[in-house]
């Protein structure tokens, strides 16, 4: 078995922490790296460091737990076992398990969580949204603009995203013309309607991303709708939904470098949803909005 720190550098080497944002929290979170005695036989990767997560890889039997997302964002100022994220630490120490994170710097890495939700969805990835201005090779960046082989119609991409995605308790929001021509998609793994402007100036004509607001989204479809605007259609899944194939691409990664150095590693990828959101009620149609007077459209004072 190879050891924890060889193991470390091999996902450093594919996810150089250098490459995550400023405000990021990336790297080994716990484990101990210097120990020579410290050996990994199986890794587990998903997306959330929560406890339902790290009691699976305590089932398991891993030494190492991946995950995409920081378990100290911002930071602490006790890993107290009464706190739950305490109890996380202490549940992985407790059993001998590491945990990595690799966050931003797999969003931006080639290949990285966007390409992952790309071929989840069938595309052929031809850019990055946001290229890296210090790639020469033009790969790595934020997000991805892809192409279909052949053109569709949103309604039928909508469907194609909601059948191959993981399912989540609220599937996929569309926006936009449900007969409109798909030929080209920009995806954005997790949180993405801050690209909006880039999006349209690549001439998308959907963007597939999660955790759209409604002032961006409302905007970007007024914008679409206009004569010399144009924009793209919006697809908004889970954001969990969107990382999770990430895993699956990740793990490949690692089992390629273990045959490579003969480390004869077991990788699993977590099935656990770790989205959120458990149930969804679906509005009825025959529950029309108040009626209010003659051109009220707004309530004086409410939240916007």
């Amino acid at each position: 078995m190879p050891a924890l720190s060889e193991v470390i550098a091999a996902l450093e080497a594919l996810w150089p922490p250098g490459q995550a944002e400023q405000w990021d929290a990336v790297g080994t979170v716990c484990g101990d790296t210097g120990n020579p005695e410290a050996r990994v036989e199986r890794v587990l990767f998903a997306v959330d460091p929560v406890q339902e997560v790290v009691d699976e890889a305590v089932r398991l039997g891993a030494d190492l737990l991946v995950t995409h997302h920081p378990l100290y964002l911002r930071g602490t100022t006790t890993v107290a076992a009464s706190t739950f994220k305490g109890r996380v630490v202490h549940t992985l120490i407790r059993n001998g398990i590491a945990l990595h994170v690799a966050h931003t710097n797999a969003d931006r890495a080639d290949p990285g969580v966007s390409d992952a939700l790309a071929g989840a969805l069938g595309l052929r990835v031809t850019a990055p949204l946001v290229p890296d201005t210090d790639d020469p090779a033009g790969r790595r960046g934020l997000g991805r603009i892809c192409e279909l082989d052949e053109p569709v119609t949103l309604a039928a991409f909508a469907e194609r995203a909601a059948s191959r995605l993981p399912a989540t308790a609220a599937g996929i929001r569309v926006a936009g013309d449900p007969e409109r021509e798909v030929r080209t998609v920009a995806v954005c793994g997790g949180s993405g309607d801050s690209l909006f402007d880039v999006v349209r100036a690549a001439g998308a004509d959907v963007y597939v991303t999660a955790d759209l607001r409604h002032h961006p989204a409302s905007e970007a479809q007024q914008q679409a709708a206009m004569p010399t605007g144009g924009g793209p259609a919006l697809l908004d899944a889970a954001h969990w939904a969107t990382e999770w194939p990430w895993t699956e691409q990740a793990a490949a990664q690692l089992d390629e470098i273990s045959d490579r150095h003969g480390w004869n590693l077991r990788t699993h990828v977590s099935r656990t949803v770790t989205d959120p959101w458990t149930a969804h009620v679906a509005s009825s149609s025959a529950n029309p909005p108040p009626a209010t007077g003659a051109g009220d459209t707004d309530t004086p004072g409410a939240p916007r």
